[in-house]
């Protein structure tokens, strides 16, 4: 729509309530998908002709240009896909590029996207704006890339799947814990990736990481909808034939390419899938990948990882200590993680009224309700654990 987000987004909600209005009156029509777009792109140009009335007409090769179909980049992958890579313009910064897809493709919600990125809500709708702001003012052309530019986008869409696959797996907020069709969907894309560039790696390791942790989806929440931790997971639920293909997935990143970042989480996936129960975990190993994966991706959530790994290996004392150092770190003082995790650590050590105001900021971040109910249990029994302390 000539680069501006706002129109295109108003005519596609436009064409949308036109087929409410139409189609249950006329019926659905044959090509319903071709039907939306052509609405919106005819939606679009009496727009521009009305803004223009006073100014200079359109000239044939802009109502062209909205008329125009997308090109393909490849055989074997779909309209979803290839937007992706179309939004993902190396014009835009990393962040702005990734934001804007979560957004405006992938359905994202502002305060879901904030929270992958570590930021106030109200900073990622200013970030939002301002990238569709660029993309008008400077005329970014909005074209399908060749397949040699494919490269440079690559990694903005690595990030752009795994982020809709996070929030699928673990739902910023809502009822419901896991969102399946979030996960399924981004697996799915995952797949359409490796098909598009077979000669690279991070697909090959991006499924598998995805395939693994979605392995355990049937045990991550009980009949109750309440979340279950890794720990008392019933194991027997876990899918092992998705988890062996993830496992040979790994194996295939790791020779293809060597430790680069999504092969090194993959591979602390398959160290967690591989355990057949909780106390067999290479808690030891696990610590060496994540210390590694810090030089590839060096992130307060990955030290964050990192220390709670420590935990498990070495003593939930030793994990404290790490924690301490990153508290004053900025990206983590809004993280509910970082409390949950510090508040468990304390719980661990018999330091319950240390670990109270943990669990309440936890609580107080948190926006979804099987862990909210999580926390406030955990809150509860700590807060038992004081009262029992005293009468004794």
């Amino acid at each position: 729509m000539g680069g501006d987000f706002a129109l295109a987004e108003e005519v596609v909600q436009e064409a949308f309530a036109a087929a409410l209005e139409q189609w249950p009156g006329q019926g659905v029509p044959q090509h319903p998908r071709g039907w939306l777009i052509q609405t919106a792109q005819h939606k679009a140009i009496d727009r521009l002709r009305r803004s223009r009335r006073f100014e200079a007409p359109l000239e044939d090769a802009e109502l062209s240009a909205l008329a125009q179909p997308p090109a393909e980049i490849g055989d074997e992958q779909d309209d979803y896909l290839r937007l992706i890579f179309t939004c993902c313009h190396p014009a835009l910064s990393p962040e702005a590029q990734i934001a804007l897809t979560l957004r405006t493709l992938c359905g994202l919600s502002t305060d879901e996207i904030a929270r992958a990125f570590l930021v106030e809500p109200v900073t990622m709708a200013q970030r939002l704006v301002r990238a569709k702001n660029k993309i008008k003012v400077a005329k970014i052309p909005y074209a399908v890339p060749e397949r040699g530019e494919l490269d440079e986008r690559l990694s903005a869409v690595l990030t752009v799947i795994y982020l809709v696959f996070s929030e699928g797996y673990a739902a910023t907020s809502g009822d419901a814990w896991v969102r399946r069709d979030l996960s399924t969907e981004a697996i799915r894309l995952g797949r359409l990736l490796e098909r598009l560039l077979p000669e690279r790696q991070e697909p090959v390791a991006l499924v598998a990481l995805m395939l693994l942790h979605d392995a355990r989806r049937d045990a991550r929440v009980d009949a109750n909808g309440d979340l279950v931790l890794l720990e008392d997971q019933d194991r027997a639920l876990w899918d092992r034939a998705q988890i062996a293909e993830g496992c040979e997935r790994v194996a295939r990143a790791l020779r293809r390419g060597g430790p680069t970042s999504y092969a090194l989480q993959a591979a602390i996936a398959a160290l967690h899938a591989e355990a057949r129960v909780a106390a067999a975990t290479d808690w030891p190993q696990i610590v060496l990948l994540y210390r590694e994966l810090m030089k590839y991706q060096p992130s307060a959530v990955v030290a964050l990882n990192h220390a709670a790994a420590v935990a498990m290996a070495e003593g939930a004392s030793a994990g404290l200590q790490l924690l301490i150092e990153l508290a004053p770190l900025e990206e983590l003082r809004g993280y509910q993680p970082f409390f949950a995790t510090r508040a468990d650590l304390l719980r661990r050590l018999d330091r319950f009224a240390e670990a109270v105001p943990d669990y309440e900021r936890s609580l107080e971040l948190a926006k979804n309700e099987p862990e909210k109910r999580y926390l406030l249990r955990r809150l509860r029994e700590m807060q038992g654990r004081i009262g029992n302390a005293r009468d004794t």
